[in-house]
């Protein structure tokens, strides 16, 4: 299938002003910009707010030969008027620092979150996480690797990082993909990715 042409590109706007409101573990700015419309001719000004998060990778664990997948659990402010509780079961993940390769923010975060050094990564997909108010894309990736006895608690004390490691059979969580117990986007895919993938991964 042909993907439709855009009609717009990054030219057809115009940013009138950019004020940052807000800095502190995350930054928030004010966007003020016009862009042209379909119908022809150019919006009126619009003021938004932008959530400044960066670009993040997130990493699955799998161990092809035992059929293990490793998730993090772990505390999330984001959740904490979910029912229930507000620890979820997570693919490793962390924001990519200035210099750094997606490639190297994926070992350095399966090694900081789950002890583990040797992996094979395998690319998923990367998407916008919720373009509507923030400019974080998320970068995908599958790591191979051999997680016997992997389980633990891991994370990073000076990041306040409380991380437990589960190591469950693939049709776990697979059961768990279909339960909503993983129930943030980029577990999700993974999983999902995982499913439809895990016989053609090299083992």
């Amino acid at each position: 299938m042909t993907l439709p042409d855009k009609r717009y590109t990054a030219t057809d706007y115009e940013l009138l002003k950019r004020e940052e409101v807000f800095s502190g573990f995350f930054k928030m700015v004010r966007l003020t910009l016009r862009h042209k419309l379909f119908s022809g001719g150019w919006s009126k000004p619009i003021a938004r707010e932008l959530f400044e998060r960066g670009h993040c990778v997130g990493v699955l664990l799998y161990d092809p030969v035992n059929q293990l997948v490793g998730l993090a659990e772990q505390f999330r402010i984001g959740a904490l008027e979910q029912t229930g509780s507000p620890w979820l079961f997570e693919v490793v993940a962390g924001m990519v620092e200035a210099g750094e390769s997606l490639e190297e923010v994926a070992r350095r975060e399966v090694q900081e979150e789950a002890g583990i050094k040797d992996i094979q990564l395998v690319p998923i997909c990367d998407y916008w996480v919720s373009p509507g108010g923030t400019s974080e894309r998320m970068h995908l990736y599958c790591a191979l690797t051999d997680l016997v006895d992997s389980a633990g608690v891991f994370g990073l004390d000076h990041e306040s990082e409380d991380i437990q490691l589960h190591v469950l059979p693939e049709n776990q969580a697979f059961e768990w993909l279909d339960q909503g117990v993983c129930d943030n986007a980029a577990t999700t895919i993974c999983l999902m990715w995982l499913r439809m993938n895990h016989d053609s991964l090299p083992r």
